[in-house]
């Protein structure tokens, strides 16, 4: 494919992004309870906790010392340079802001089956496949901006009881997802010059979109297990 072309593809899985599920949809309909709110802070807050873990992957797999200088950045952006910076501890806030104890969210005791087996996944696939993959697959970030600012207005809209304070995160996402989406793309259609290249970028981004679908759909049934006996 011509580079161009390339990116139409890549860009076009914007189609599949998680801000057009019925879950995201009701958000920022504002018809979610204050319990489904907490429930999707504290399940996103495990896939937000594996985001470096994922970065640390890709580097670790990448050869190429100039690509891992810049992608370590991702890393110190989300776990902070030292206690109470980063975007895991914004997050933290998020959670605070919507009645959920820091605690809460750091036992895990609320994520769902279903959301834990798909961020593993996403974090074993950044593991195990070529790093250029693990990179195409970050290209969600191209999605995310728009998104994250119909997200803010709906929350600050249709939920006031939500301390404004508390959505830092998705603020500090606005100047640097894009940043990071740049550098991505730019690798990707640099270094993917044959056909398959192309055609296993693209699968690695639609991957993706699929995780964080797939999450929603856990965060919008709901836990089905039963509880543990005592």
């Amino acid at each position: 494919m011509a580079p161009a072309e390339f990116v139409a593809q890549l860009r076009a899985q914007g189609t599949r992004y998680h801000n057009l599920h019925p879950f995201h949809m009701r958000m920022d309909a504002g018809e979610l309870t204050r319990g489904e709110l907490q429930r999707w802070v504290a399940n996103r807050f495990y896939y937000q906790r594996c985001i470096p873990l994922k970065d640390a992957a890709i580097v670790s797999n990448c050869p190429d010392i100039e690509v891992r200088r810049e992608w370590i950045k991702r890393i110190v952006d989300h776990d902070g340079t030292s206690a109470g910076t980063g975007g895991i501890e914004s997050w933290l806030r998020l959670g605070e802001a919507l009645g959920v104890p820091r605690d809460e969210l750091l036992s895990e005791r609320r994520v769902l089956p279903a959301v834990r087996y798909a961020v593993d996944a996403y974090v074993n696939f950044a593991r195990q496949r070529p790093w250029l993959e693990a990179v195409a697959s970050s290209l969600t970030e191209l999605f995310g901006p728009a998104a994250i600012r119909v997200r803010v207005a709906a929350l600050e809209a249709h939920y006031p009881w939500i301390d404004p304070l508390g959505l830092e995160y998705f603020r500090s996402r606005l100047d640097r997802a894009p940043r990071d989406a740049q550098h991505a793309l730019q690798l990707v259609v640099e270094r993917c010059l044959t056909q398959e290249q192309q055609e296993r970028a693209v699968a690695a981004l639609r991957f993706k979109t699929e995780m964080l679908w797939a999450q929603l759909d856990a965060i919008e049934r709901g836990d089905t297990q039963p509880e543990t006996a005592a």
